[in-house]
């Protein structure tokens, strides 16, 4: 794995934005525009993709630590950072608001925590549990004696 592929994974984990990545560099007194940034995040291939450096890595990391966390001074609740992040990511226009995915569980009725069981369906009473009837023997049990004679 290259400091490239460390670079794009840690910015799509904490959904940074190139702006955001160049004031984290600024934290730690490391100047680099954005066209420079956006050259590490280039496919392998692309005429212009640089190889990140282990300087530019390690000024990003360490400017990251004093942008979650805080200074001695004036510490910060990283996650009240991360959720700030979340609230700056704009939103498509075209896009709908998709609700978070939670399995339908198998009586709908007896889940819904915030309504009572509908009426209309009668309450599904449960068995008791019977014992499964014994099996019956069909083919006789027979014992092989794989070609070899008995004396």
């Amino acid at each position: 794995m290259t400091n490239n592929d460390i670079f794009k994974k840690l910015r799509v984990a904490l959904m940074l934005r190139d702006d955001q990545i160049v004031e984290i560099l600024e934290l730690v007194d490391f100047r680099i525009s954005k066209t420079e940034l956006s050259a590490f995040f280039r496919a392998e291939n692309h005429e212009n993709y640089v190889e990140c450096g282990d300087q530019v890595l390690r000024n990003f990391l360490n400017g990251l630590v004093i942008h979650l966390r805080g200074t001695k001074e004036n510490p910060k609740n990283p996650t009240a950072v991360l959720a700030k992040h979340k609230a700056e990511i704009p939103k498509k226009e075209g896009a709908s608001e998709r609700p978070e995915f939670k399995a339908k569980p198998k009586d709908e009725d007896r889940a819904r925590g915030d309504q009572s069981p509908s009426k209309t369906k009668p309450a599904a009473k449960k068995k008791p549990f019977k014992k499964p009837a014994p099996k019956i023997q069909v083919v006789e049990k027979v014992k092989f004696n794989f070609g070899k004679n008995k004396k």
